[in-house]
């Protein structure tokens, strides 16, 4: 056989290899890591960083570098949170606030990610309201609540209309922003086989654009808290119940400092548990499912 000959069948036999190469790399699995490596990954820093912050803490205190009116020691605010324990309200606090920003978030989401997409996909409607979502954005929530009480009076109407006014822009401009990162290859892709509209929507472009979607729906949830923390504060009714942001201003009315700095602790708590219990594994399986994960830790 003539080199004229064997010189295809060596171009195709490596290309074979390469493709070969490429799905191995595709298919190679990264190991997982062993219990011990997680807990000292990603346990230990947060609990050093914890256990610095009450060293200081205590230390301020114990030094006195202001009074302990201003300043209680973690010991105090452990006693308050003792009280709310033996007293059976902790929990109830709790989840009045946390079922308030939960429903109100996911009303959100569902108002949220139409205007997004319209927004996204009309040029007129982008043009005519796209800024008016991006000053609604950046607009503090408490801002709304003096409006919201006149409208609506003190109730949970009043509660639902602040968490909306201060989530829906956010979830929408994410969304808005992760279809604009969408290559037009997928959009006309999605058109060849029909699916076009609705389908176009829920198949093509919100699959494609869920990294910045989910960007949004994070800042949404932060949002919903911030808005609910500021309309329980200001806004006081026996109708209401009693969360975190009621329980705060309590504590500040009673000149209880060591009930206030609990009830930041408690909404800080909350905050930081949606966000590793709700939003960090749905990304992480985003991010898995795109390759963009180094490895599954």
């Amino acid at each position: 056989m003539s080199s004229t000959d064997t010189a295809p069948a060596r171009n195709d036999g490596d290309t074979a290899e390469v493709g070969a190469g490429l799905d191995a790399l595709d298919s190679v699995a990264a190991p997982r890591s062993s219990i011990g490596e997680v807990l000292r990954t990603k346990a230990l820093p947060p609990l050093i960083g914890v256990l610095v912050v009450l060293a200081l803490w205590q230390g301020a205190y114990s030094l006195h570098l202001t009074s302990s009116y201003k300043l209680p020691s973690p010991a105090d605010v452990w006693h308050s949170l003792q009280d709310l324990w033996y007293q059976g309200t902790l929990f109830s606090i709790i989840w009045t606030s946390v079922w308030r920003g939960l429903s109100g978030f996911l009303l959100a989401v569902v108002i949220g990610t139409p205007i997004g997409l319209v927004v996204a996909r009309v040029k007129p409607v982008r043009t005519a309201i796209g800024p008016v979502l991006q000053g609604l954005q950046s607009l503090p929530s408490v801002a709304w609540v003096p409006a919201a009480v006149i409208w609506l009076g003190i109730n949970d109407s009043m509660m639902y209309a602040v968490i909306l006014l201060g989530a829906v822009p956010s979830i929408a401009n994410g969304l808005v922003a992760g279809i604009d990162q969408v290559p037009p290859l997928f959009l006309r892709a999605g058109r060849t086989i029909g699916a076009t509209g609705l389908a176009g929507a829920r198949h093509v472009l919100i699959p494609a654009a869920l990294p910045g979607y989910l960007a949004g729906l994070k800042q949404g949830w932060a949002f919903s808290w911030r808005s609910l923390m500021a309309a329980e504060l200001v806004a006081s009714s026996p109708d209401l119940g009693r969360g975190l942001g009621r329980f705060l201003e309590d504590q500040r009315e009673f000149s209880d400092m060591s009930g206030v700095l609990l009830g930041i602790i408690l909404i800080l708590f909350v905050g930081i548990a949606i966000e590793l219990l709700v939003f960090t594994p749905v990304e992480r399986r985003v991010l898995r499912n795109r390759g963009l994960l180094a490895s599954a830790k």
